[in-house]
């Protein structure tokens, strides 16, 4: 059986749906908690949760031995944070905002060892969690880390097809609030608008005709299940907070009768 860091790709082929938890609160007891209750991998989010490198650091390491693989995403254009968390043993980075070939090229270039990319040597932590020679970790990483490029703007949308040609590049995640702001140009928030479904509907459609990972954040466990049936193969069900506070309030109201 392969190291958790390494176990993203044999789940992908298993062909079933990988349930992924989103954490943006930084004890690491979180994700800890996420992972052994049963989500098949967790993110650690940078952009718009809490988390910084020390934080990510701390929740790779509890994900890991937990027995699951361990996604961060990095704030917008923070490239060099890519290299950091892999090499800290993230299965996996999503970068935000990647509008254009050229942000793609980027993003692969401190997500990929050459020849593919630029990034630098130093997987001492990951090296670690995943029990790899360098020589094999240099050998195989291009493999099993996961490149993911987030597309939620207009710009992103024409620019798909182009994107997911870049080499480097493994999978696009995609969600409901930031395709909706885009596309009604900042007017309003409806993920559930049938033209926010038939947008990631239409998005999720051709990067698995590139053959690469559809992903997306689901705003509730129902559209979560939608978006596994429309196709996308790793898919959020809400966050930390979201799943807390409704686990609040369910036991609350069953307390009260």
């Amino acid at each position: 059986m392969p190291s958790p860091i390494a176990a993203l790709p044999d789940l992908l082929k298993a062909g079933k749906p990988i349930w992924l938890g989103w954490c943006g609160m930084t004890d690491p007891l979180i994700p800890g908690l996420m992972a052994r209750a049963g989500f098949d991998a967790v993110l650690l989010d940078q952009q718009h949760g809490f988390h910084d490198f020390a934080s990510s650091l701390a929740g790779v390491s509890e994900v890991t031995l937990a027995g699951k693989p361990c996604l961060g995403r990095i704030a917008v254009g923070d490239f060099a944070m890519a290299s950091r968390l892999l090499d800290a043993g993230a299965a996996g980075v999503v970068a935000p905002m990647i509008n254009t070939v050229a942000d793609a090229r980027l993003f692969a270039s401190f997500a990929k060892l050459p020849p593919i990319g630029e990034r630098s040597w130093g997987p001492s932590r990951a090296l670690a969690l995943s029990g790899l020679s360098m020589p094999d970790y240099l050998k195989s990483a291009n493999d099993f880390t996961l490149a993911i490029a987030m597309c939620e703007t207009k710009e992103a949308m024409a620019a798909l097809d182009d994107i997911m040609a870049v080499p480097g590049i493994d999978g696009v995640l995609t969600g409901p609030s930031d395709i909706s702001v885009a596309l009604s140009d900042g007017a309003t928030i409806d993920g559930g608008s049938d033209l926010v479904v038939n947008a990631m509907a239409d998005i999720g459609r051709r990067v698995r005709k590139a053959g690469k990972v559809a992903c997306a954040y689901g705003a509730s466990p129902q559209r979560a299940r939608q978006l596994v049936e429309a196709g996308y193969q790793i898919v959020c069900i809400q966050n930390d907070q979201q799943l807390d506070r409704a686990g609040f309030e369910a036991a609350l109201k069953a307390a009260k009768g």
